[in-house]
Formats: structure tokens, sequence, C-alpha cells
């Protein structure tokens, strides 16, 4: 990761409280801490994960079940699990960095409705790049990386503070910040090798209905790419 974001530059304006961000990040959080704490990880990523191969009805169900999950749901569950903490808090960091701005820019409920869906595009795009697939999917990536392209178009010139090379402060426009991550994103679905660990399928298609959906679930009045920002003269 080049960039690993810290903080924005960028107070809320209609909002006055995150709390669909933040209730987010609580029930992920909850999810892996109850995973680990009652040792049921296993049964509950075979349960919850979306396998494609068991989606489209042409794979045998993942051994080590707990739970009999209709596989249209786990659309939605399996952006609640994660492998391991490094997995979990990469995810969960951006959403706080960048969810709040956009959970402004469209309000609570509209705002849970795009970061679903988002995630919910994220996973059929993995599962139609790879439907024999058995491995299990899981994790909020697909739903951040609505949210990335969704702050990318609303707000692209608000300075981010991020650990370049994860050392080296640097205070830099999220399109840079962001810019290069979806980059990344787009470059490793043509270099990476078959069906590959990483999901990147995932990410991209996550990213292409965050695009999309901030068309729509804006409010009105909330301008795209900063239009009307004044520039930092860095003048007191």
């Amino acid at each position: 990761m080049v960039f690993i974001p810290v903080s924005d530059d960028n107070p809320l304006r209609s909002i006055h409280l995150q709390w669909v961000t933040i209730s987010l990040i609580a029930a992920n959080v909850i999810v892996f801490v109850l995973g680990k704490y009652h040792n049921t990880e296993p049964a509950a990523l075979a349960s919850f994960a979306l396998v494609p191969a068991e989606f489209f009805g042409g794979g045998t169900p993942v051994p080590g079940q707990a739970f009999q999950v209709p596989e249209v749901l786990t659309l939605v569950t399996y952006q609640f699990m994660h492998v391991d903490v490094l997995h979990l808090a990469s995810n969960m960091l951006f959403l706080w960095v960048f969810g709040d701005n956009v959970e402004d820019a469209m309000g609570h409920l509209r705002f849970l409705v795009f970061y679903l869906v988002s995630g919910v595009a994220g996973g059929l795009a993995h599962a139609a790049l790879w439907p024999a697939s058995a491995s299990p999917l899981i994790g909020a990536s697909g739903a951040v990386a609505g949210v990335i392209a969704a702050y990318l178009m609303l707000h692209p010139r608000v300075r981010v503070w991020v650990l370049a090379f994860r050392f080296i402060p640097l205070r830099i426009a999220a399109v840079w910040v962001l810019g290069v991550w979806v980059v990344m994103q787009i470059v490793m679905v043509f270099l990476a090798p078959m069906e590959p660990p990483i999901a990147w399928w995932a990410h991209v298609g996550g990213m292409g209905a965050g695009a999309v959906l901030v068309l729509f679930l804006r409010r009105r009045g909330v301008v795209l790419f900063d239009r009307g920002l004044q520039p930092t003269t860095g003048k007191p």
C-alpha cells in the first residue's frame, strides 16, 4: 500500500455525527471479535462467505458450515467477515477516514443503502469472473471501494494526511491518495494470476457501483469534484 490514510481536512456539512459509518465499523469489529472469541471462525466463514460455485448452484457446499444461509444473503453477510486483524483494520481505516463525508453527502439511510449495494456489486463482479470457484470470498473491500470511488468524485481536492510507504507523513490531495489506489486495483485485475488470493474484481465492481450510485444518492445541491471549493493560499 503506497499511502495509508490517517485523516482528512473535510468537516461535516449536513449531519452532526456519522452514525452509520460508526455503526458499520462497530458491526465489523464485533463480528470479528465474536468469531475469534467463540472459536467459530472457520464454521462462520463457511456459512456466511460468498462462494461463487454455490451462489450459481454449480458446486457442493463448503465443508464445516455451521448455518444454512441462503446464497443470495451471502452477498451481504460476506461483507462483515474478515480473515485477520490486518484485513479488518485496513478496511475499517479507509471507511473511517472517508465514509463520514460520503455519508454527509447522502444522508444516513441512503449511505447505508449505498454501502451495502456497493458491496453486493463487488461480490457479484467477483463471482461472475470466477463462477466455478469454491473459494470463500469475505471482507468489506468491495463496499469500501464504493466509498473510495464516491469520495474521489465528491472531494478530489481535499487534503488528506497519509503515511507514504507506511512511514513518511504527507498532506496531499485526495485525488493522489485515492487515485493511486484506484489505478492499482485496475492494473492488478490484469496482472494477477488466475483466481488470485486478493479479490481484485470485487474492488473494481465496488468502485464501479460507487461511482454510479453517488450520482443518484447524493443530496440535492451536493456538487461533484469540489466545484466551488476555495483554494488554500497558505496565508493567515
